[in-house]
């Protein structure tokens, strides 16, 4: 799961990083990914896992890094 989220951000979404060199706990944040690019990881992430990611619990502390991002979809609900 890791890997294909650092797959999508680091070709859809920041440009700029070497995904090789940025940690699982690297600040995605920071290294640009942004309101729209977030929304996007969202799209994908529950259309690829078949999770539903809430609106509620869009928070820095869920999109901070790779590591948050999987935590934060494994305790998603499935899609039914």
């Amino acid at each position: 799961m890791k890997e294909q989220l650092k797959a999508f951000i680091f070709s859809e979404l920041i440009y700029h990083e070497d995904p090789s060199a940025f940690g699982d706990d690297g600040d995605l944040l920071e290294a640009g990914l942004d309101s729209m690019g977030i929304m996007r990881l969202i799209m994908f992430a529950e259309k690829e896992f078949g999770v539903i990611l809430p609106d509620t619990e869009i928070e820095p502390d869920n999109v901070q890094s790779l590591n948050a991002l999987e935590n934060w979809i494994k305790q998603a609900p499935q899609n039914a």
